[in-house]
């Protein structure tokens, strides 16, 4: 018992540190996913060099937050942490796929393989809103290239076939992925029968015109 009293103070100085360590992380984890949330809603608004720029935030938030913690395996691997690096991961691979750059590797983003694959997973269905801002002008050959997209990518996915302890819950995400892109194609679709019609109208109308052109006084 002579050290009873060492020890918990000891403890407890751990858990002092641990505790502030923890309330930083959360900041930074909420900083992480608005910076990315800002950046998303650039890149649909069609302002990349403000994504970009935001991004370039963002980057530096996830350093600072990953080498605060990387003594503390426990807040790195903890549910708000790994979410906010999937975050980034969306952020980063939407605008890539949008202005159809390489993607980033899990390295070059300083994030774990798991988180990775999800932000991967939800930068797919973010393509979504993409093609259907195209489609509300008329069909087009680039709404059906990112519809590729997100069929690469959620066929890639779906070969992932590991238990949700290793990949974070990615099967989950795969899933909404597979709903989204299952909707994303019969809008395509709808958009495309759509466009053939009015081209058939049109080809008619011309037609009709010509015609009676031809067939006038």
């Amino acid at each position: 018992m002579d050290r009873l009293e060492e020890n918990i103070e000891r403890i407890r100085d751990d858990f002092d540190v641990k505790n502030e360590m923890r309330d930083l992380t959360l900041r930074r984890s909420r900083e992480l996913i608005r910076h990315c949330a800002n950046t998303i809603r650039a890149i649909h608004r069609g302002e990349f060099n403000q994504a970009t720029e935001l991004l370039v935030e963002a980057r530096q938030a996830v350093a600072e937050m990953v080498e605060a913690v990387q003594d503390h395996p426990d807040l790195y691997y903890t549910g708000y942490t790994q979410d906010a690096l999937k975050e980034f991961v969306e952020a980063s691979a939407t605008l890539a796929l949008i202005t159809d750059v390489p993607l980033p590797s899990p390295e070059e983003l300083n994030v774990e393989h798991a988180a990775y694959l999800k932000g991967l997973a939800e930068a797919a269905s973010e393509l979504r809103r993409h093609i259907l801002d195209i489609i509300r002008h008329g069909h087009s050959d680039r709404a059906e290239q990112l519809l590729s997209y997100m069929e690469d990518i959620y066929g890639y996915l779906v070969t992932i076939d590991f238990p949700d302890a290793i990949t974070g819950g990615l099967r989950r995400t795969t899933d909404i992925l597979r709903a989204v892109l299952e909707r994303t194609r019969g809008d395509l679709t709808t958009s495309l029968r759509q466009a053939q019609l009015q081209a058939a109208l049109q080809s008619l109308e011309q037609k009709i015109q010509s015609d009676g052109n031809t067939n006038g006084p």
